[in-house]
C-alpha cells in the first residue's frame, strides 16, 4: 500500500542531489576585489595588468588571483583592508583614463561554474550597488516634437499642393507664412484634418499671412508622458545590455526616473551608458552652399554647418532623412581594412524611407551625423538643467545606388568605442537627454549587515521550528525536519539557476514564510494520521489515509497563496517582485517536499511492514 515505484524514489534522489550541487556555491562566499576598466573606449591590456600586479607587489599587498577578460581586469584580494589600499594605489598609478571600483567577486570553484552552478544573485539591499535618480530634459523633448511638426507640416503642404508656405520653428510653436490669405486659410483647413492635438492662431505680419501652430495642453502632457515612458523602456534595454540582474527602473514624479543597479561592477561605465544620448541622423550634404555664408545664416536657414570627424566642416541640409529611432539592431565589427565599424539595421519604415530617398538622390552626398547631448552646470529659470548638444559628421558617402535597410558606420577610433556605440544604438536613443540628479552607492558592508540580520532571523526561527517538531512528533518530526531542509535546499538551488532571479531582504522573509508553510503541510498530514490511528485503523491505512485526505487541503491553501504571489509578481516592482518570486518557488517546493519527499521517507521506513504502533 505505502510503496513508491523505483522511478519515483530515483526522482527524489536526483532532485535532492541536483539541488545540493546548485545550492553549494552559496557556501564559498566572496573575495574582496578591485575592478579595473577603461573609460571612453580604453581597454585594460595585459601590459596594464602586469603593471598593476607589479605595483601591488612592490607595496606588499598580496594578490589571490587576477582575471583579465574583455578589456576589464579583476584583482582578487584576501581582505577588505588590502582591497581599499589596492584601489587607492591602482587609481593613482593609472590616472583618469581608467575606472577603479571595489567589488565582491564570487569565489565559486571553476568546476562548479563550468556546469552553471553559481551563487544566488543578491539585490541592492544585500549585495550593495548604485542608485541613480535621473532627470529628463523636457525642453529638449518638446523641441524635438516641434521639429518633427515642422517636417509634417511641410509634407502636408506639399501633398496638398499649397504653394508659398514657409515653415519655421518659433518659441513653443511653428510659424507658417503665406503671401496670400486664401492659401493660409486653405492650409489651416488641411491642417485641422491632418494634424491632431494642435491649436491655430491666424495673424498678419506686414504683407505676410501667418498661422501659428502650437500643441494644445492635452497633447503637451501626452508628449511629456511619452518621453518618460520611452526613456524608461530604453534605459531598461541598456541595463539589460549591462548584464545587471533584477534592476529597478521606474518613474518618479513627472520628469524623473529611479534606477537601482545591484552588484554593479563598473559604476563609471554604468553612468556612461545609461546617461548617453547618442543617436544618428542621416542628412543630405549641400554642395552648392558656401560654408562661410551658411555659418552666418539666420536660425531659420535650411542649412547647418557641422564639424566632421577629421576636423573639417560640412554644410548639411537641415531636413532629416532618417533618425536613430528606426534602428532595430546594431553590432560592432571591422571593415575590409581592419578598421572598427558599426553595422546598422533599420525597421521596415526606416528601410522604406531610406530606399525611397536614395532612389531619388543617386549621386548625391549623404552624411551620417552623430549627436551627443550632455548636461551642463547651467540651469533655466524654472531650475531645469540646460543640456549641451554636440553634433559631428561621422562620415560622408556618395549614394551609388538605391539602398536597403542595412548600413555601416566607419571612422570610429577603436573597437571598444564601436562596441559602446553599438550598445547604445541597439538599446535605443533616449527621446530626451537626462541628467543624473542624485547618485548613491550602497557599499557591500551595509549589504553584509542585512544578510547577517536576515540569516540570523531565518536560522533562529528554523532551529526553533525543527526542535519543536522533532519533540512533538517524534520520528515523524525528524522526517518533517528532513523535508524542511530539503525544501530550503530546493529553493536555494532553483533561485541560483533561474536567470534574473534575485534574492533581496524581503526575499529572505519569503523563505521564512515558505518554510513555515512547509511545516504547516506536514502538521496537517501528521494530525490526519493521528486521527486515523485513534479511529482504530491499522498503521498502513492510517499513513495512506493521512496523506490522501490532507492532500486536498494542502493543495487548496497553497494554490490560494500562489495566486496571490502571482498577482504581486505581475504588478509589483523591485523588492515586492523579489518577495513574490521567492514565495512562488517556495510554494512549489513545499508541495513537493511535504507530499512527495516526506511520503517517500515514510514509505521507506514504515511502508509495507507489519507495525502495530507508529512513533508519532
Amino acid at each position: 500500500m505505502n510503496k513508491f515505484p523505483l522511478w519515483k524514489n530515483l526522482l527524489i534522489i536526483v532532485v535532492i542531489v541536483l539541488s545540493a550541487i546548485y545550492a553549494v556555491p552559496n557556501l564559498f562566499g566572496e573575495d574582496p576585489a578591485v575592478q579595473v576598466s577603461g573609460k571612453k573606449g580604453v581597454e585594460v591590456t595585459q601590459n596594464v595588468a602586469d603593471d598593476i600586479a607589479k605595483t601591488l607587489k612592490d607595496a606588499g599587498i598580496p594578490v589571490k588571483e587576477t582575471e583579465l577578460e574583455k578589456g576589464q581586469l579583476l584583482v582578487r584580494l584576501d581582505n577588505e583592508e588590502n582591497q581599499m589600499k589596492a584601489q587607492s594605489l591602482i587609481a593613482s598609478a593609472l590616472g583618469d583614463d581608467y575606472s577603479v571600483a571595489i567589488n565582491l567577486a564570487p569565489s565559486t570553484p571553476k568546476f562548479l561554474t563550468a556546469i552553471g552552478a553559481t551563487p544566488l544573485k543578491l539585490g541592492l539591499d544585500l549585495r550593495g550597488g548604485v542608485h541613480f535618480l535621473e532627470e529628463i530634459d523636457m525642453k529638449t523633448a518638446m523641441d524635438k516634437a516641434y521639429q518633427q511638426l515642422v517636417q509634417d507640416l511641410r509634407t502636408i503642404l506639399r501633398d496638398a499642393k499649397i504653394r508659398g508656405g514657409s515653415v519655421r520653428i518659433g518659441e513653443d510653436m511653428v510659424r507658417v507664412s503665406f503671401a496670400k490669405e486664401k492659401d493660409r486659410d486653405d492650409a489651416v483647413d488641411v491642417f485641422k484634418t491632418k494634424v491632431p492635438g494642435v491649436m491655430f492662431n491666424s495673424t498678419v505680419d506686414g504683407e505676410k499671412y501667418i498661422v501659428e501652430v502650437a500643441f494644445n495642453r492635452d497633447r503637451i502632457q501626452e508628449l511629456k508622458t511619452m518621453a518618460v515612458d520611452q526613456n524608461i523602456n530604453i534605459i531598461r534595454n541598456r541595463v539589460n545590455e549591462l548584464g545587471v540582474a533584477e534592476p529597478l527602473v521606474q518613474r518618479q514624479g513627472s520628469d524623473r526616473i529611479v534606477i537601482e543597479l545591484p552588484g554593479i561592477q563598473d559604476t563609471a561605465r554604468a553612468k556612461e551608458i545609461l546617461g548617453a544620448t547618442a543617436t544618428l541622423e542621416f542628412r543630405l550634404v549641400d554642395k552648392s552652399a558656401d560654408i562661410e555664408s551658411a555659418a552666418n545664416a539666420s536660425v531659420g536657414s535650411d542649412v547647418e554647418v557641422l564639424p566632421t570627424a577629421d576636423g573639417r566642416t560640412a554644410v548639411l541640409d537641415k531636413h532629416v532623412i532618417l533618425t536613430g529611432e528606426h534602428i532595430t539592431d546594431a553590432s560592432s565589427g571591422f571593415d575590409e581594412y581592419g578598421r572598427p565599424q558599426v553595422n546598422i539595421k533599420l525597421d521596415s519604415e526606416g528601410g522604406s524611407r531610406m530606399s525611397s530617398f536614395t532612389r531619388d538622390h543617386v549621386g548625391a552626398l549623404m552624411a551620417t551625423v552623430f549627436i551627443e547631448q550632455k548636461a551642463t552646470d547651467k540651469t533655466r529659470p524654472d531650475g531645469s538643467t540646460i543640456f549641451e548638444t554636440k553634433k559631428t559628421v561621422a562620415n560622408m558617402a556618395t549614394i551609388q545606388t538605391q539602398l536597403g535597410s542595412s548600413f555601416r558606420i566607419t571612422g570610429i577610433d577603436n573597437p571598444t568605442e564601436a562596441h559602446n556605440l553599438a550598445l547604445i544604438l541597439r538599446a535605443g536613443a533616449l527621446i530626451a537627454p537626462i541628467k543624473i540628479a542624485e547618485e548613491r552607492t550602497i557599499g557591500p558592508s551595509l549589504g553584509q549587515q542585512n544578510i547577517d540580520s536576515g540569516m540570523k532571523a531565518m536560522i533562529f526561527g528554523m532551529t526553533a521550528v525543527l526542535i519543536f517538531i522533532a519533540i512533538y512528533y517524534n520520528v515523524f518530526g525528524l522526517i518533517a525536519d528532513f523535508a524542511l531542509i530539503c525544501n530550503l535546499l530546493f529553493l536555494v538551488g532553483v533561485m541560483s539557476v533561474i536567470p534574473g532571479a534575485v534574492m533581496t531582504l524581503p526575499g529572505i522573509a519569503g523563505i521564512v514564510l515558505t518554510l513555515g508553510m512547509s511545516i504547516d503541510a506536514n502538521v496537517l498530514i501528521f494530525e490526519r494520521i493521528r486521527e486515523e490511528l485513534k479511529k482504530g485503523s491499522n498503521v498502513q491505512v492510517a499513513i495512506n489515509e493521512g496523506y490522501g485526505k490532507a492532500f486536498v487541503t494542502i493543495l487548496d491553501s497553497n494554490l490560494t497563496t500562489l495566486a496571490t504571489a502571482l498577482v504581486l509578481f505581475a504588478v509589483g516592482t523591485g523588492s515586492v517582485k523579489g518577495f513574490a518570486l521567492v514565495l512562488m518557488i517556495g510554494i512549489v517546493c513545499s508541495l513537493f517536499t511535504a507530499i512527495t519527499v516526506s511520503r517517500g521517507v515514510v514509505n521507506a521506513l514504515f511502508g509495507g511492514r507489519s507495525i502495530k504502533k507508529l512513533p508519532i
